[in-house]
């Protein structure tokens, strides 16, 4: 009585090895690739990544989300207020968008010393930023968040981070889900690529 049984599962597994890496194989193929993004910095030098990756992301058909928290909420607010400061980030360089193409090329040294002692060099350095973009024809961060909106990239705000700033949910744009890390990881934890920005 047991014969016919073991037959039967040895069929069983025979099929099952035949057929089961080809169907795992169509699975994995057909499966839409996924990008999270945890953003967590609000300056104009570290906007552009989430927004730049997230709406390539979404061009090439992916599943995308990003998490926004700590200072990385200023992205999500109704008019984006940042700013860039060279203080402390030796690595930036400091051309001038404008002049002649030989005066453009200079890369300016700018020491801590001097960026830490004039006032309104952040705005000054923020300006030269923004004027850069748009010479070499990159969109601003509003657009491209726009960019991201359209091409329905997820996009949550950490739920603790708007509690202890004090933010109310008036002063983001629409269509956020407020949200905590619980309900983050899973989607982190299931995506192709992540990222922490």
């Amino acid at each position: 009585m047991t014969e016919p049984n073991e037959q039967m599962d040895q069929w069983l597994n025979q099929k099952l090895d035949e057929l089961l890496p080809e169907k795992l194989q169509a699975i994995d193929e057909s499966k839409l690739p996924s990008m999270a993004i945890i953003a967590t910095k609000g300056t104009l030098d570290w906007a552009y990544p989430p927004f730049i990756l997230a709406s390539t992301s979404a061009a090439l058909g992916w599943d995308t989300h990003v998490f926004f928290t700590f200072y990385g909420l200023l992205l999500l607010k109704k008019d984006i207020p940042c700013e860039v400061s060279p203080l402390g980030n030796p690595a930036m360089p400091m051309k001038m968008p404008f002049g002649p193409q030989w005066f453009q090329n200079i890369s300016w040294p700018m020491p801590n010393l001097i960026m830490a002692g004039i006032p309104g060099f952040e705005k000054v350095a923020t300006g030269l930023m923004k004027k850069t973009f748009k010479n070499k024809g990159v969109a601003t961060v509003e657009e491209l968040r726009e960019l991201c909106i359209e091409a329905d990239v997820k996009m949550s705000a950490c739920q603790m981070t708007v509690d202890v700033f004090g933010f109310d949910h008036s002063e983001f744009i629409d269509g956020l889900d407020y949200v905590g890390a619980t309900y983050f990881l899973p989607i982190a934890k299931d995506a192709d690529v992540c990222l922490l920005i």
